[in-house]
């Protein structure tokens, strides 16, 4: 696969985003497309297009059974054939692909660093693991290329100086504070033997650190971040770009013990002595992987869970603007300090009616009672405070249960752009104290603030799609997502709330039956929650597309004029809302692909989120 793809014209190898921009952006031709290899997923490359002027960027996923796809898309036999199938096809797509990119005269695809050591380290392991030579090497290697490939590059990194194994965050921080003190300067840390890590960046002699989590399909990431197959590959993009991080990556911390010494900044992608210093590490990591047997993939660790580290992924202040010279990305604004760097205190699933005092003026009401806003004292500190107070001639059973319910799950949910739960207050009446979001619901914030940004608009929409997302991976479905529950901590901070409705979903099953109808929000429910009383995550993906559509439309209400019936009949006719005025057509496209349909066939958030977050870049460069 690699020789037929490096075959291509238009492909141009190991380059970044910005790169290929720079090459499509000479020729202004709508339709004119590039081939570019993935720098976050293994054996994926990357599409990037132009249309009216702007380029788009779609990851092309190698998938398990050795097919090519778009996420979300339909899988194909070779990168060649995506790019066949969207020369005929939009599907999901800004626009077909028209016209290919070719590279300049006499240029060849650029190979990344890792490229050739790693041909280097499969033939040498497969040498010393099954002493083979000749033919039988060669097609030892091309039956078993995929798990080589992918052995040899997720160990990759235990061998680079920048990777200090299963240290302490005490211990990392004098590690970086010794020697030079060049803002930048960076390690990785072990954190526990599930494969989660730390990344400690030194800035202006502090010492920031985030969390690596590895997520159920193997993907690392710092929170919220893009996704990489391997620390490595991470490694790479923060340091030409600081993507959430305060600065970029600029010099490795090499380790005390002095396996590789490489503390010189780090170099180019394509600098010869960054290549040298990958080969150094070859001979540790063949000496680890010699006696590993190819079918498993799996290695021990000696390590031990570093059980002190309990570092919060939001616990940095990241100033505005301080990353770099462009303009600010999600998680670089100072709104994005944690919401949970609070005492432990806090974390008590009760409230004591003695330290929960309530303030005059209602912030909002339903047919549940009202929410007041009220101040939390404790012993260190004190916290403002939403209180959702059950009206005393609702005190019957039904509504109090209801109320639990809704806790239990809030107390369920950790997630930054989820509103979070502090306690149960039971005293005169059943309260359930909640962090507070001071500017209220998203649609009456823009009914108010018509000046808002697109670019504004697109990072609160962001945000939601990401606390969705996380609903999804934990088998949650909230069954009343719309812009009236997306409250606003600032303009440019938002959180999902009022979870009544939520239910969790059973892992062996992907939806919920609702046993009867009840009131319901019909105008933001997807077809097979009317007709069959089915939820689940593709049907919160239909109200999202109405939450979007609320959004861009500046909190109008959807469907307006209409009954329930008639929508209902509106949709099963095949017809949509139209595009809200002056609503970009990227967004009203992916409006569109949130209401298709038939549910099996509706991108799910994993979808619908990184689109959302390349169109954000894309808008906020």
């Amino acid at each position: 696969m690699a020789d037929t793809v490096n075959a291509l014209p238009f492909f141009y190898g190991n380059i970044t985003r910005e790169e290929a921009e720079e090459y499509l952006h000479l020729g202004m031709s709508n339709g004119l497309y590039l081939l570019r290899q993935s720098r976050n997923y293994l054996g994926g490359f990357a599409l990037s297009v132009l249309h009216s002027g702007r380029s788009y960027h779609y990851t092309i996923e190698r998938e398990p059974n050795e097919t090519y796809a778009i996420a979300g898309g339909k899988s194909h036999r070779t990168p060649v054939d995506v790019i066949d199938y969207h020369s005929q096809e939009m599907d999901g797509l800004v626009c077909l692909l028209k016209k290919p990119c070719n590279r300049p005269k006499n240029m060849q695809p650029k190979v990344g660093p890792f490229e050739d050591l790693k041909e280097k380290l499969i033939r040498e392991y497969v040498k010393q693991t099954w002493n083979l030579q000749g033919t039988a090497l060669e097609q030892a290697i091309i039956s078993q290329r995929p798990q080589l490939e992918k052995l040899i590059s997720t160990t990759a990194h235990e061998k680079m100086p920048w990777f200090h194994g299963s240290i302490t965050r005490e211990d990392s921080e004098p590690r970086l504070q010794n020697g030079s003190r060049i803002s930048g300067k960076f390690l990785i840390r072990q954190r526990d033997v599930t494969g989660s890590y730390a990344l400690c960046l030194l800035h202006e002699g502090q010492v920031m650190h985030y969390r690596i989590d590895r997520d159920r399909t193997g993907k690392l990431s710092i929170p919220d971040g893009k996704k990489f197959d391997t620390l490595w590959q991470l490694v790479e993009h923060y340091s030409y770009k600081p993507d959430g991080l305060l600065r970029v990556l600029t010099e490795p911390c090499a380790r005390p013990d002095g396996d590789i010494g490489l503390t010189r900044p780090l170099l180019p992608r394509d600098h010869p002595g960054l290549t040298s210093a990958l080969q150094n590490a070859a001979g540790g990591i063949l000496y680890k992987l010699r006696n590993v047997p190819i079918p498993g993939l799996k290695k021990s660790r000696g390590s031990r869970p570093n059980d002190t580290d309990n570092l919060n992924p939001y616990e940095t202040r990241v100033p505005n603007n301080q990353a770099g010279s462009k303009e600010a990305m999600p998680m670089d604004t100072e709104v994005y300090e944690s919401p949970y760097a609070d005492p432990d205190e806090l974390r008590s699933t009760t409230v004591d009616r003695s330290q929960l005092f309530l303030e005059d003026g209602e912030l909002g009401s339903g047919n549940f009672g009202t929410v007041m806003r009220g101040i939390y004292k404790m012993r260190k500190t004190e916290k403002q405070v939403a209180v959702k107070i059950l009206k005393n001639e609702d005190n019957n059973q039904s509504v109090h249960e209801e109320m639990l319910r809704e806790a239990n799950v809030m107390q369920q949910l950790d997630n930054p752009y989820i509103v979070r739960m502090i306690g149960i207050c039971e005293a005169e009446n059943l309260m359930l104290v909640m962090e507070l979001a001071d500017l209220g619901p998203l649609n009456k914030f823009l009914q108010k603030n018509k000046q808002t940004s697109i670019k504004n608009i697109t990072e609160l929409v962001h945000q939601v799609s990401m606390g969705m997302k996380y609903l999804e991976e934990h088998n949650f479905v909230h069954r009343d997502l719309a812009a009236r529950n997306v409250l606003l901590v600032t303009q440019h901070y938002a959180k999902i709330s009022d979870f009544g409705l939520s239910k969790a979903v059973a892992e062996e099953q992907n939806y919920y039956k609702a046993k009867v109808h009840g009131k319901w929000p019909v105008k933001w429910y997807a077809p097979e929650c009317i007709n069959y009383l089915k939820f689940s995550s593709k049907s919160d993906v239909w109200s999202f597309g109405v939450l979007m559509w609320e959004a861009f439309s500046y909190g109008q209400k959807p469907y307006k004029g209409m009954k329930g019936n008639d929508v209902m009949q509106m949709i099963q006719s095949g017809t949509r809302m139209d595009a809200p005025l002056d609503c970009p057509l990227e967004m009203y496209t992916l409006m569109r692909t949130c209401w298709t349909y038939k549910a099996d066939e509706r991108p799910g958030f994993s979808v619908v989120e990184p689109r959302l977050r390349e169109y954000y870049y894309d808008i906020a460069q």
